[in-house]
């Protein structure tokens, strides 16, 4: 007869998978019985290790959890991390990328001056846009979103600001939209386009970059405004649609009788004429670049002559529409 201690429960990995695991110890043996030397333990004690396999069924898909957990949990702190970097860069980083200068090379007063002084000017906006999480979130989505919402908060500032710009100007609603609003909205496209130039040995980032942005906002601009709208209007009219468009108003009899009572209405105004101004320019503006592959090899780019006439002539296009916008609305 031996007496069995207690044995201690533990969790082992054997050959990459997890097992449970506790010793039997016996020991004091009695009626004349002893311990194999030979065995663990010796002579004084026997060891018995016993292994309890887990099921394969239930190990599999734990195991998996566990690591996708692992990979999940990584990238979060990653993610903190590059989260809490972009609040010091935003307030730090005066230079930003330095990879334009050679490592001897230093900036020069008027340079230094020159970003501190945009430093200051953008601090605010840097900050708040800090907040927008990194891409390590949910495969980029998190980013994604956010980045959507700040870029229409941006967007209805420009528009409040350039619409009371305008008031105070005493420019007309078109024109407002289409000079500053227009600016506003576009310049970062402009520069996303630059950047996406300079970065690409061809001009295909550059140009579809400029014309994606444009069908974005056209199609959306139009889509969703317009989208709710009717949606609003199909809930019934109020006083001042009908004094409006109501019976007895020049536009009420233009409108089908079953949404006499209440419809979204959008008048052309000047719209057809400057689709047809912009249209008009568009195809000058793809003519002149269709000459520079001809002439030079390449849209962008070439010598500094051809690249100086380009520039004039682009502005140039876009001071035409302007000019003949305002023509209209003025005559109109």
């Amino acid at each position: 007869m031996a007496m069995a201690t207690d044995g201690q429960l533990q969790l082992k990995i054997r050959d990459g998978q997890p097992e449970n695991m506790f010793r039997v110890i016996l020991e004091e043996p009695e009626g004349g019985a002893k311990f194999d030397e030979s065995t663990d333990g010796g002579d004084e004690t026997c060891i018995l290790t016993v292994f309890i396999k887990t099921d394969v069924v239930i190990r599999d898909p734990i195991d998996k959890m566990r690591s996708t957990l692992a990979v999940r949990w990584g990238k979060a702190k990653t993610g903190n991390a590059n989260w809490g970097r972009q609040f010091k860069d935003a307030v730090f980083d005066v230079y930003g990328d330095d990879d334009d200068l050679d490592e001897d090379e230093e900036r020069t007063v008027g340079q230094k001056a020159y970003a501190w002084s945009f430093h200051v000017i953008q601090l605010p906006w840097k900050i708040v846009f800090a907040f927008i999480p990194p891409t390590d979130y949910c495969g980029g989505w998190v980013c994604f979103c956010f980045s959507l919402i700040f870029i229409g908060l941006v967007t209805a500032i420009i528009g409040d600001v350039a619409a009371i710009f305008g008031c105070c100007l005493g420019i007309k609603a078109m024109g407002t939209a289409i000079t500053f609003v227009a600016l506003g909205t576009s310049l970062p496209d402009t520069f996303a386009s630059k950047t996406a130039a300079q970065q690409d040995p061809h001009a295909d980032a550059s140009v579809g970059n400029v014309t994606g942005s444009n069908s974005v906002n056209v199609f959306l601009g139009l889509g969703m405004p317009w989208t709710i709208g009717a949606i609003y209007w199909a809930a019934g009219a109020n006083d001042e649609w009908r004094r409006k468009f109501g019976p007895g108003t020049e536009p009420h009899l233009k409108i089908p009788e079953a949404f006499r009572e209440g419809a979204f209405i959008v008048q052309a105004g000047d719209l057809a004429f400057s689709v047809t101004v912009f249209s008009i320019c568009a195809v000058l503006c793809v003519a002149i670049l269709a000459a520079r592959r001809r002439l030079f090899g390449g849209e962008l780019g070439g010598p500094l002559p051809a690249k100086i006439v380009s520039a004039v002539l682009m502005i140039s296009l876009w001071l035409v529409y302007i000019g003949m916008s305002f023509w209209k609305m003025e005559t109109s």
